[in-house]
C-alpha cells in the first residue's frame, strides 16, 4: 500500500486554491500529472491482481477505470506541454 500512501501525499500537496501565475499553473499541472500517473499504476496493479478473483463486470469496470486514469495522465501531459510553450507560439 505504499504506492497509495505516496499518491495520497502527492495529492495532499496540491493546492486547493487556483494558481496565480503561469509558473504556478505548470507546477500544479506537473504535480497533478505525477499523481495521475501513480493512480494509473495503482489501478493497473489492482486490475491485474483481481483477475480471476472477481466477476466479469468487476474486471471490465477495473479495465475502464485503468484506461480512464491513463487518459487523464495523457491529457495532463498535453496541458503541461502546452503551458511550457512560449505564449505566442500557439497562436
Amino acid at each position: 500500500m505504499s504506492d497509495i500512501e505516496a499518491l495520497l501525499r502527492e495529492i495532499g500537496g496540491l493546492r486547493s486554491v487556483g494558481p496565480g501565475a503561469p509558473g504556478d499553473v505548470e507546477e500544479l499541472l506537473a504535480t497533478a500529472k505525477s499523481a495521475a500517473g501513480r493512480w494509473a499504476d495503482v489501478l493497473y496493479e489492482i486490475r491485474d491482481s483481481a483477475r480471476g478473483l472477481v466477476g466479469p463486470r468487476a474486471e471490465a469496470a477495473l479495465e475502464v477505470a485503468f484506461r480512464r486514469a491513463e487518459e487523464s495522465y495523457v491529457e495532463l501531459e498535453i496541458a503541461l506541454a502546452d503551458c511550457a510553450r512560449p505564449r505566442d507560439a500557439g497562436r
